[in-house]
């Protein structure tokens, strides 16, 4: 058995009365990859806002590696090697490709002027080798020919590469993926899903939040089950397909798209 990367313990969230989610409990092994899926409303969104600092829960526990995350902020949770996407790419607009991603490894934000001064040799050289870094990860997610390219002026499934691309320089330990797959065509879908298991090759942990099922039976080697705020099964996507509570959570659904 793997050990559990990832830990929650009955979370629990409500909004104006409203339990979004309650008592939610499940464990993430480190070094695979994971689906986390439901109906509309079934709480995986708010679960993945409260794991990652961008909400708090009314009570209920979360761990990574061990530490707990609760009242650490986003910031701090990316840094500890925690990081998500959300449903829309999110990227600097007004920079190029090549710049986005060497943001994404920068390792010398938080020295002062006079360090940068006195050690402006060796961070040219850092600078250099990461400049190397990068167009390394931009050959392999297939945007190495946009480098000089505006962010803005990428495609929606371009945005998402470049997206994927930030996390790989960044070399996180955890990835969390909201709906990757939202608004992406067959190709590039294909990429991603590429990506993932590149994720995973690399030694990554990738939860997937995802209402594609065919993506999700095809990159998950496990998969968490959440309706109304609670997880109701855990294990092989195979092994869901005859699972009562989970046909019953997508009763209706078109099963093509989750």
């Amino acid at each position: 058995m793997a050990t559990a990367l990832l830990e929650i313990e009955n979370l629990t969230k409500s909004f104006g009365g409203i339990h979004a989610v309650r008592q939610c409990t499940f464990a993430v092994p480190e070094g695979q990859v994971v689906g986390l899926i439901g109906p509309n409303g079934a709480g995986k969104s708010t679960v993945v806002d409260l794991v990652s600092g961008f909400g708090r829960p009314d009570s209920g526990s979360v761990r990574f590696a061990g530490q707990p995350l609760i009242g650490r902020r986003p910031d701090v949770i990316s840094r500890m090697g925690l990081i998500r996407t959300f449903q829309t790419p999110r990227e600097w607009r007004n920079l190029t490709v090549m710049d986005n991603v060497l943001l994404a490894r920068r390792r010398f934000a938080s020295e002062s002027l006079w360090q940068s001064m006195t050690h402006a040799r060796r961070i040219r050289r850092e600078e250099e080798a990461d400049r190397g870094a990068v167009r390394a990860i931009l050959e392999r997610f297939g945007l190495a020919g946009l480098k000089n390219e505006l962010a803005v002026r990428l495609s929606g499934g371009q945005k998402r590469l470049l997206e994927f691309a930030r996390i790989a320089a960044a070399e996180p330990r955890l990835i969390i993926l909201d709906e990757p797959m939202g608004g992406v065509n067959p190709v590039l879908g294909i990429r991603i899903g590429e990506a993932v298991g590149q994720f995973a090759s690399d030694g990554c942990t990738v939860i997937v939040v995802e209402h594609n099922l065919p993506f999700i039976e095809k990159t998950c080697g496990e998969v968490i089950v959440m309706d109304l705020g609670e997880v109701i099964a855990q294990g092989p996507f195979s092994g869901l397909r005859d699972n009562p509570r989970v046909v019953e959570a997508y009763l209706g659904m078109d099963q093509s798209h989750g």
